[in-house]
């Protein structure tokens, strides 16, 4: 079984997350600069066996995309071409910044350290991929 891996994508820098190989656990990964994403999931996917993309979808209240879906699409797009058999699933990523920080104080971290960009995309896409895993639970049960 492959690990599932999600992202967070962003304009500047791209959060993202994996599981385990049993799939039961989303950690976070890494913070990317955006136009370094494809180098990295090529290096990534060499020595890892990946089985799914998850990609943050950023919705409004309203259910509409957000302005930065266009970009996102272009990449999702790419990564499709470049990596045919890894399918791509969307998952709605609202308010997942605001839980990221949230969990960080939870959990003890510094100001300085929450003040870290990398560090709220990372756990943003971690939360994702929980989110994701727990949807996909649902549906098997």
């Amino acid at each position: 079984m492959g690990r599932i891996l999600a992202i967070d994508y962003g304009t500047r820098r791209t959060g993202m997350a994996v599981t385990d190989p049993g799939q039961m656990i989303a950690s976070p990964l890494e913070t990317v600069l955006s136009h370094e994403l494809m180098n990295y999931l090529q290096a990534y996917f060499e020595k890892e066996e990946v089985e799914l993309l998850v990609v943050g979808h950023p919705l409004q209240m309203d259910h509409t995309d957000s302005e930065s879906m266009k970009q996102i699409r272009f990449f999702v797009g790419a990564f499709k071409k470049r990596f045919k058999g890894i399918p791509v699933e969307w998952m709605d990523e609202r308010f997942t910044s605001k839980m990221a920080v949230d969990a960080m104080i939870a959990g003890g971290m510094k100001k300085s350290d929450r003040r870290v960009k990398g560090n709220v995309d990372r756990v943003s896409a971690a939360l994702i991929l929980q989110s994701f895993l727990e949807k996909r639970n649902k549906r098997q049960d």
